[in-house]
């Protein structure tokens, strides 16, 4: 699911940002520029969604970005994260009874490796 928050972007005398998010108390995110902190709000924002999500905590719906006020040196950009929904799903699967043995020989879980295989051939 896609989520769109504004997002506060405050200049440092180092040249790196920092970013907050006025609909996310405590949502907060830095980057050594401009870029770096674009794509690290991103990140926060996904995390942060994410977090709430999974303690059933309500999401503050996102304010009109021209409703925020900002100091002089900073500005407002909106900020697009993508949240997966990562709960497990039971699936049966079939594979070959020495596959099996030798899965349970070497101690592997055989559901992270389903997950490592499939994650690696999605990406």
């Amino acid at each position: 699911m896609d989520y769109i928050y504004p997002a506060v972007f405050k200049p440092n005398d180092d040249g790196s940002y920092t970013v907050t998010f006025p609909d996310l108390p405590g949502c907060i995110s830095e980057g050594k520029s401009l870029s770096k902190a674009m794509i690290m709000a991103q990140t926060a924002l996904s995390e942060w969604i994410e977090y709430l999500s999974e303690t059933t905590q309500a999401l503050q719906n996102a304010s009109d970005i021209k409703s925020i006020t900002v100091n002089d040196n900073e500005f407002v950009s909106l900020i697009n994260a993508t949240v997966r929904d990562n709960r497990a799903v039971k699936r049966t699967v079939s594979l070959p009874k020495w596959m099996d043995e030798k899965v349970i020989e070497k101690g592997l879980s055989l559901s992270r490796v389903l997950q490592d295989a499939l994650s690696q051939r999605l990406h």
